[in-house]
Parts: C-alpha cells; sequence; structure tokens
C-alpha cells in the first residue's frame, strides 16, 4: 500500500509545484504531502532532488510534514544538485542557497527571520505595524555539506562546502569550510 501511496505523491508533487510555479530539474522525488505556503517567492530546485515528508517514511521525523514558505514576493530559495532531506521546514524572508550534493536530516528548521518583531509593543500592536522592522539575512549552505537532524540554521549564516553539522545543533554563526560543527550554539569541534 505505501509503494502505492508513495508513487501517487511522486506524481502529484510533480503537478502541485508547477501549480506553485516552482521550477524543478529532472528526477525530482517528494514522497507524501509538502506544504507550500506564503507569497509565491521565487522557488528553484536541481536535478535529482529527494525530500520525504512524513507518514513515517523517515522513523527520526515521524509524522511531522515538510513545510516550504516564502515569506515575500521576493524571496529567493534556490537548491542545486542532488539534494536530499526530510521533513524539513524551512521559512525564508530574503533567500536560502543550497548547493549540490547537500543532506539535510529529519525535522531540521532552516529561518532566515526573527519571524517576528524583537519590540514587544511592536508585538502587541499586531502584524500590521510597519514602525519596527523584522530581521532577516540570507542563508547559504554550500556544496557536499552534511546538516543531522534536528538542527536549527539561522539567520545570515553560512555554512561551508563539505563540512558536517552535528544532529540536534543550533547554527548561529557561519561555519567555515570542511569542518565538523556541534552543539548549541554551534561551534567547531575539528577540522576534516
Amino acid at each position: 500500500m505505501n509503494l502505492l501511496i508513495n508513487k501517487y505523491f511522486r506524481w502529484f508533487n510533480r503537478f502541485y509545484f508547477q501549480l506553485k510555479k516552482i521550477k524543478f530539474g529532472k528526477n525530482i522525488q517528494v514522497y507524501n504531502r509538502v506544504y507550500i505556503t506564503g507569497k509565491r517567492g521565487r522557488i528553484t530546485i536541481g536535478d535529482d532532488f529527494y525530500l520525504t515528508s512524513g507518514d513515517g517514511i523517515n522513523p527520526i521525523c515521524g509524522n511531522n510534514m515538510g513545510c516550504i514558505h516564502t515569506e515575500l514576493t521576493t524571496t529567493t530559495i534556490t537548491i542545486g544538485n542532488h539534494v536530499g532531506m526530510s521533513s524539513p521546514s524551512i521559512w525564508i524572508r530574503d533567500s536560502l542557497t543550497i548547493g549540490d550534493h547537500v543532506r539535510i536530516g529529519g525535522n531540521c528548521l532552516i529561518m532566515d527571520t526573527d519571524a517576528h518583531q524583537i519590540d514587544y509593543l511592536a508585538r502587541r500592536r499586531g502584524r500590521g505595524d510597519k514602525t519596527s522592522i523584522i530581521k532577516s539575512a540570507p542563508i547559504s549552505i554550500e556544496e557536499d555539506v552534511w546538516i543531522g537532524a534536528n538542527c536549527i540554521i539561522l539567520k545570515g549564516v553560512t555554512i561551508g562546502a563539505r563540512s558536517i553539522i552535528g544532529a540536534g545543533s543550533v547554527v548561529t554563526k557561519s561555519i567555515p569550510s570542511d569542518c565538523i560543527a556541534a552543539g548549541n550554539p554551534c561551534i567547531i569541534i575539528r577540522q576534516i
């Protein structure tokens, strides 16, 4: 039964992505339902993209569904070739760039914005308040990066090529290429 459902969603998600104006390459494989929300920013996905979402496909994720949210019409998300991820939550206001051959473990949160006002008075006034700026900064994940399960990648971060981020890490500052980093906050453990 699961095999039949997976085949259905592989077909359905191609149609769904086209409906959402997402440009994607060859051999896209998206299993189960993925939520695409927001203001229809520009999303581009390369060849051989693989995403699992909920339904116990990846035991680490349980039934958490994947979500990609583009907050503004000017938002850009660019995903390279041969990228795989499991039930990610991606919330982008400015931009996200993911290089080729990146692996993103189950339940990772990638968010380039604070999402809410820092000023408590602005939060009280609500989302329509324009007197305070919601901070955001681009995120870049370079080629061959491996991000472990349940990581949080925050605004303004660049993760250098071939680096590994340990499971459960909170990445608040950029990580250079060719290293292993982990923790909360994420720090370099050693070079590779």
